[in-house]
C-alpha cells in the first residue's frame, strides 16, 4: 500500500488551527485576560425565527409515520432547489432546478468538485487566497499557478494572457481581502476562460453582502454558463455555520470532450453523498420565505454595521484597508512594517484582540491582516476601542 504522498506538500496544520493553538497557549498563561476574537469567519447571531420554526415543524414530521422521511434525493429536495431557483430569478438569473445541487457547505464542494477533473489539469488561484483552494489541489497533485492580487490592483487580479490554466478559482466578494469584482471585470475572466477552454470555480459564499451593484453571481455575465460552476453557502447568508447547508450550480452547457459536468456531478453525488438532512433543508428553504428574507436581512445589517465600525476604526488610526463594504471582512495593512504574525502577536499580547495573519492566505498576504465583522456588537465595539487606544498612542 502506498499513501498519497502529496499530503506531505501541505502544511501540517490548517491556518485556523494554528491560531487556536496560539490563543489557547496565551490563555493558559494568562487566564485572567479577556480575549476578543475577530479572526475566524464564524457567525454569532442565532438562526432566524422563520428558519427555526421550519426546522421544528420538520422535526415533528419526522416523528410521525405519515410524514417521516428516510433517504432523500442526493441533489436536494425539490422544495429547496425551487426556492434557490426563485432566489436567482429575482436577481435576473435563470436556472433549471436540475442544475442546482444541495450540499453540506461550500467548503466541502470546493474539494469534492475536483473529482470531475483529471489530475493533469493545471490550476490558477489568486494570492492571497482561501487556503482550501490550494490545499485540496496540492493533495491531488495538481500544478498550481498564482494570479497576483496586490494592493496596486485592488486585490482584484485580471487575466494574464501569458498564464494558461484549465481550472480557475475566483471568489467575490473575496475571502480574505473583501474586494469585489464588477460585472465588467468578471466578463474579462469569462472571456478568458472561453478562449482557453477552462472552467471557472466561482465561490459566491459572500454574495449576500453586496450592496453597491457588484456582481452577486457569475451567471449575471454573458457566456458564464459555458465556463463556470458557482458554489454558495447558507453559512454567511443565514448563519448556517453550525447547521451546514450550501449548494452548487452546474449549468447544462458545461460539456468538455463530450462529457457533461452536470451529469458527472450528479453521478458523483449519488455515488458518494447521501444528501443533506430533511430537517436542515426545510430550514434552508425558509431562508427564502418572505419572513425569512426579512429576518435574515436584519442579521446581515447587524454584521454590516460591525464592518462599518471596524472600517471607521481603521480610518481613525490611519490604516489602509480594503473590504468592510460588500464584505464582512476588513483586510488591513499591518502598521509600522510589522509582519502578519508579528502583528497577530502584538494585538494578542497587548490588547487581547485576535485576527487572522494575512500570510496564512499566501505570500501576497504578508504584511496584511484580516478582521471579521461576525462578532457580537459588544465584542466589535470593545475590540475597536482597544485597537484605537493601542495604535493611536
Amino acid at each position: 500500500m502506498k499513501p498519497n504522498h502529496h499530503y506531505q506538500d501541505v502544511a501540517e496544520t490548517y491556518l485556523f488551527s494554528n491560531i487556536a493553538k496560539k490563543v489557547n497557549a496565551y490563555l493558559a498563561e494568562n487566564p485572567e485576560k479577556s480575549v476578543l476574537r475577530l479572526g475566524i469567519g464564524d457567525v454569532t447571531l442565532p438562526l432566524a425565527p422563520a428558519v427555526i420554526q421550519a426546522m421544528h415543524e420538520a422535526v415533528d414530521e419526522m416523528g410521525k409515520k405519515e410524514t417521516f422521511k428516510g433517504y432523500g434525493p442526493e441533489q436536494g429536495y425539490a422544495f429547496l432547489r425551487e426556492s434557490i431557483q426563485a432566489y436567482y430569478a429575482r436577481r435576473g438569473v435563470s436556472l433549471s432546478t436540475d442544475e442546482i445541487f444541495v450540499s453540506d457547505g461550500a467548503k466541502s464542494d470546493c474539494g469534492n468538485i475536483l473529482d470531475l477533473f483529471a489530475t493533469e489539469n493545471s490550476v490558477l488561484v489568486p494570492d492571497p487566497v482561501y487556503p482550501v483552494y490550494v490545499d485540496t489541489n496540492v493533495m491531488a497533485g495538481r500544478k498550481i499557478s498564482y494570479m497576483q492580487a496586490t494592493k496596486e490592483n485592488g486585490f482584484l487580479p485580471m487575466p494574464d494572457p501569458a498564464v494558461k490554466a484549465d481550472i480557475i478559482y475566483l471568489c467575490s466578494p473575496n475571502n480574505p481581502t473583501g474586494a469585489s469584482y464588477t460585472k465588467e471585470q468578471l466578463k474579462g475572466w469569462v472571456d478568458f476562460a472561453l478562449e482557453n477552454n477552462a472552467v471557472i470555480l466561482y465561490d459566491a459564499a459572500y454574495e449576500c453582502f453586496v450592496t453597491d451593484g457588484a456582481c452577486r453571481s457569475i451567471f449575471e455575465v454573458d457566456g458564464a454558463r459555458k465556463c463556470a460552476i458557482e458554489l454558495c453557502s447558507f453559512s454567511k447568508t443565514a448563519g448556517f455555520t453550525g447547521t451546514r447547508c450550501g449548494y452548487t450550480v452546474v449549468p447544462e452547457e458545461l460539456v468538455f470532450d463530450g462529457m457533461s459536468l452536470r451529469k458527472m456531478w450528479l453521478r458523483r453525488q449519488t455515488t458518494k453523498f447521501n444528501g443533506v438532512s430533511y430537517i436542515v433543508q426545510k430550514g434552508a428553504a425558509a431562508v427564502f420565505s418572505e419572513a425569512g428574507e426579512k429576518q435574515i436581512q436584519e442579521n446581515l445589517a447587524y454584521y454590516r454595521e460591525n464592518a462599518k465600525l471596524i472600517a471607521t476604526c481603521m480610518d481613525e488610526c490611519g490604516i489602509a484597508y480594503t473590504g468592510g463594504k460588500n464584505s464582512p471582512y476588513i483586510w488591513l495593512q499591518c502598521p509600522t512594517g510589522m509582519t502578519s504574525w508579528e502583528f497577530f502577536d502584538y494585538l494578542l499580547k497587548e490588547i487581547q484582540v485576535v485576527g487572522t495573519p494575512g500570510s496564512g492566505f499566501g505570500k501576497n498576504g504578508e504584511g496584511f491582516f484580516r478582521l471579521t465583522a461576525f462578532g457580537s456588537r459588544e465584542t466589535t465595539m470593545e475590540a475597536c476601542r482597544r485597537i484605537k487606544a493601542l495604535l493611536k498612542k
